[in-house]
């Protein structure tokens, strides 16, 4: 059964460090290859374009004939099959994130019509994940909603550490006894395991492929399993593999190690100095400062949380943590600015004691799609994966100490996403396949690497140093704003993804793309927002 996702800073995480010899290529050899059944991918006339599939894989590698594992799939079929090239995998990131929802969204429209003529775009569930067996933490979707109703993003209090760190501790014990035999299986190491028998499946002699956020992070997991395999990977939004996998040493939380707090305070600043600079085009002007109104909002939600009233009569409570969270969400695109900043403008009107007194406001569109969109996740147990494979500090206690110092490193969003992972100090569970360095291969072929100047989620530091993991990487900045924007935010980008893909031919390392837009430019015509943020 397939559940949704809640969207909190108790999603990700990192659990004991096991450094095991990967799968032999004896082991893949003699795994089936399974055979793929296309068909249609229901009565909705928007998926009409695609065909979907399922197939089953081992479970574990070590016992290929054994149990099986569920791997959902779709496909966008070439548009000109004379020319086709071959396969194009993708993975939209996560970990958790579902692909074959990510390819019915975006393969039609954010794909150049060169890509699509020449290339099946295809998109997979990962083990798991969506339609894929996800790993899920309760019996039921309503259990689950109900056990996560009340927690915080993080907390600020020391009493509300206390209970955050019992309430990971619960919901590791739920997620262990509800979904151990996929959870114990959930390595990248295995899906880019399931990746190699997708590509033998649909017949490519070597992977095209192209990675976000998380799915960098894959990418590198499949170039040191089967370099041999590789014809071309582009990957965007550099997950260095060592702060996430821990392999470096460094004794922190996972959302400390890969740098986000410092990703996000840095594209809070942007923000901030965009707005100042569009003038009446960004709400916070109106009201002043725009960082003075935003700082001076944050102060008030720790102590006085808003009620903010939607359009069905009910009520949204937006306290602190949930205001950082927000905004962290809404840094990933710069098409987001103007809404985050209406939002935010609005929240501080409502947080002046003589406006909480007048006639009830109505809540921005911003506010209400915030809060329609919390229902579109699957099961928090899809985005577990680091638990399994990742180092933990082993220390769950000394949280509130790192979220501290992370605090003063980066403020409100240090801490916030310090908290991520905590769960996984108590899940127990390991997979034994898992891979977690060294990371430096022996691909041969030119990859593709893109990298944000002010990406809020994997900060443009990494980029270099995991381009440098490469024989020949050619790394791309896109000067701009957000999380992995090479897929519709940068016409030159998207040229460059183009000729790679189709000809192999890689820009110079170096290379400098700019986005189209600045984040308060007015939306082009006949386009809206939703439409334009992943």
């Amino acid at each position: 059964m397939r559940q949704r996702r809640i969207v909190r800073s108790l999603t990700i995480a990192a659990t004991a460090l096991a450094l095991v010899v990967p799968m032999t290529a004896v082991a893949q050899a003699r795994t089936v290859v399974p055979k793929i059944n296309w068909g249609t991918c229901g009565p909705a006339p928007e998926l009409k374009p695609f065909q979907c599939a399922s197939v089953e894989v081992p479970t574990d590698y070590d016992r290929p004939n054994g149990p099986t594992t569920t791997i959902a799939l779709t496909r966008l079929p070439a548009s000109d099959p004379a020319k086709k090239i071959g396969t194009l995998f993708t993975n939209p990131g996560g970990p958790g994130g579902p692909g074959v929802d990510f390819i019915h969204q975006i393969a039609q429209t954010l794909y150049s019509p060169q890509l699509r003529a020449q290339f099946d775009i295809l998109g997979f569930d990962p083990r798991g994940v969506g339609k894929s067996d996800p790993a899920t933490c309760y019996p039921t979707e309503a259990e689950e909603q109900a056990a996560l109703a009340t927690l915080p993003a993080f907390p600020v209090t020391a009493k509300e550490e206390r209970q955050f760190i019992a309430d990971a501790a619960k919901l590791a014990i739920n997620c262990r006894t509800t979904s151990p035999d996929r959870l114990k299986h959930y390595s990248t190491a295995n899906v880019a395991r399931d990746m190699d028998l997708l590509r033998q499946a649909v017949g490519d002699q070597k992977l095209t492929y192209v990675g976000y956020s998380y799915g960098t992070y894959l990418g590198a997991t499949y170039a040191k399993l089967f370099p041999n395999n590789v014809r071309a990977l582009a990957l965007d939004g550099t997950l260095l593999p060592e702060w996430y996998s821990g392999s470096n040493g460094e004794r922190q939380p996972l959302g400390a190690r890969i740098r986000q707090g410092e990703g996000a305070s840095d594209s809070y600043n942007q923000f901030l100095l965009e707005c100042k600079k569009a003038g009446a085009a960004c709400a916070l002007n109106k009201l002043g400062d725009p960082r003075t109104v935003s700082e001076g909002l944050l102060a008030k939600l720790k102590t006085t949380p808003v009620e903010v009233p939607m359009p069905d009569g009910t009520t949204v409570t937006i306290d602190y943590p949930a205001a950082v969270s927000y905004m962290f969400t809404q840094f990933y695109s710069s098409y987001a600015y103007p809404g985050l900043a209406e939002t935010l403008a609005e929240l501080a009107k409502l947080a002046t004691p003589t406006r909480a007194k007048a006639a009830a406001p109505k809540a921005t569109q911003s506010l209400i799609e915030w809060n329609r969109r919390k229902e579109d996740y699957s099961s928090i147990g899809t985005a577990l994966q680091p638990c399994i494979e990742a180092k933990q500090t082993g220390r769950p206690l000394s949280y509130p100490a790192y979220a501290d110092a992370a605090d003063a490193r980066a403020p409100h969003f240090g801490r916030f996403r310090s908290w991520v992972g905590v769960q996984c100090e108590f899940l127990g569970l390991k997979d034994n396949d898992a891979f977690l360095g060294p990371w430096r291969n022996k691909v041969q072929e030119p990859v593709l690497v893109f990298g944000t100047r002010h990406d809020p989620a994997t900060p443009y530091q990494a980029t270099r140093p995991y381009a440098d993991l490469w024989p020949d990487a050619r790394m791309v900045t896109i000067e701009g704003w957000g999380h992995s924007t090479s897929l519709g935010g940068s016409v030159c980008a998207d040229q460059l993804l183009t000729k790679y893909l189709t000809t192999l031919q890689a820009p110079a390392d170096g290379s400098t793309c700019r986005q189209d837009r600045k984040p308060f430019d007015p939306l082009p015509t006949g386009k809206s927002v939703a439409n334009l943020i992943r």
